[in-house]
């Protein structure tokens, strides 16, 4: 059993892609910080890339994501040519500066597949181009389901691209309405057919809970239905309600939202349904099949976070590329213009679009690493190093979520859902604003 415990479950809480988080970055961190960081990379170094497109044909009401809509054809390719143009003279800057080994790249958004096949297949070419890419180098693609088809997934693999993130999100019509995303199974299913024809072995599907009207029958039954499509990883994340925060959300109403009990059972139940369908758990709320390089990770402690999650490729550095993309390094994380025209203008003009961050320290980068342990492994042994955060984890040990072992903190089965709120124990900057809840 997985105990509900409503004053953790509805605490506030960052969800750790980074350490520090977001929340702590600041205006002291820019474009000189980000050329000194890729100049440090040392020849032949693991890393990845992000490319980030702002971009989407419609706007789903949920979404916290940095994108707009691009519906009139006209505006549309207006925007994405000159978004194009700008991202390959980002290229262009940053691949004489870095001179890593590129061994995993991800495209993410907004929706990538906004933009033609042509444009996108073209920016994949000049990153092949342009920087040392390892010709094993996993080249994923978040992808919209609706509009998209076999033709464009075709181009995608003939480029290199070997996993497809497809945004499910929720296969029942009455709840894909009430946050302005209609796809039935059937489109999934197609992108499915076509992506493993065309020899692209790796399929994500993303799902979500806590969606408004969702009930635990809906969740379930979508889960199904996800389930035939056999899927090789899956994450399942919890709707962030945060209007104040972001305006197309104030067009999901409130009362319409599961209560914190029921969006507790549906992410129960989502655990449920995918380790009973043979698929390994990775942290809580997201899965894998046995076979996939990401369980496999998992499994021999190799398991890495950052800004899209969980990761199989670590590297020395994630280098992003895009309006709002950020950029990680050991010592220092630095996030581009969020603004379109800003970044732009910048990077146009053979400048780096740094203009926020943290510089990280020593003591930054070893809760970093203890918090990352933690999430992936669901163990950590800190020693004698951190005792207030032992001490202030003494009661959830009380309460069964976690096992003290002469200062090693390892999670219970009870305890996962509530992980990111035990790491937080040795997070020294969590003021407990600005986050969505623990579950």
């Amino acid at each position: 059993m997985i105990p509900y415990l409503p004053d953790l479950a509805e605490r506030p809480v960052p969800r750790y892609t980074s350490y520090p988080t977001a929340a702590q970055f600041g205006s002291g961190v820019g474009a000189v910080e980000q050329r000194a960081a890729l100049i440090r990379i040392a020849p032949g170094t693991a890393v990845s890339l992000y490319l980030h497109i702002p971009y989407c044909r419609q706007i789903c009401w949920y979404c916290g994501c940095n994108t707009g809509a691009v519906r009139d054809e006209m505006t549309r390719e207006g925007r994405l040519s000159a978004y194009v143009q700008a991202l390959h003279a980002e290229i262009e800057t940053v691949a004489p500066l870095m001179r890593g080994r590129v061994t995993g790249i991800q495209f993410g958004g907004g929706s990538p597949n906004s933009m033609p096949a042509a444009a996108l297949c073209g920016i994949i070419t000049d990153l092949w181009q342009q920087f040392d890419v390892a010709a094993d180098a996993e080249i994923g693609v978040e992808l919209d389901p609706r509009g998209l088809d076999g033709g464009y997934i075709a181009s995608l693999a003939a480029v290199g691209v070997n996993r497809l993130s497809l945004g499910v999100q929720t296969l029942a019509p009455h709840v894909q309405a009430a946050i302005n995303r209609i796809q039935p199974l059937g489109m999934i299913a197609d992108a499915v057919r076509a992506a493993r024809a065309n020899g692209i072995a790796g399929i994500n599907f993303d799902l979500m809970y806590g969606l408004p009207l969702q009930t635990n029958a809906d969740l379930a039954d979508t889960i199904a239905k996800a389930l035939t499509l056999a899927p090789d990883r899956v994450a399942v994340f919890g709707y962030a309600h945060m209007p104040a925060m972001i305006a197309r959300q104030r067009m999901i109403a409130d009362a319409e939202l599961p209560d914190a009990e029921t969006r507790f059972t549906q992410s129960a139940l989502a655990h449920a349904a995918f380790t009973e369908g043979g698929y390994v758990a990775i942290g809580f709320d997201h899965f894998a099949r046995p076979d996939d390089p990401m369980a496999i990770a998992a499994a021999a402690g190799t398991l890495h976070r950052n800004f899209q999650g969980y990761a199989t490729h670590p590297g020395e550095a994630t280098i992003g590329l895009g309006a709002t993309a950020i950029s990680q390094f050991d010592d220092l994380i630095v996030q581009n213009d969020k603004h379109v025209a800003g970044w732009r203008n910048t990077v146009l003009a053979g400048g780096l679009a740094g203009v926020r961050g943290v510089a990280r320290t020593a003591d930054d980068r070893a809760r970093g690493r203890i918090i990352e342990r933690l999430l992936c492994d669901g163990f950590v042994d800190v020693g004698d190093d951190y005792p207030p955060a032992i001490e202030a984890l003494r009661s959830y040990a009380d309460a069964g979520l976690i096992r003290l072992e002469a200062g090693a903190v390892r999670l219970m089965p009870g305890g996962w859902p509530y992980a990111r709120l035990i790491a937080a124990a040795f997070d020294a900057h969590f003021d407990g604003a600005r986050h969505s809840k623990a579950i």
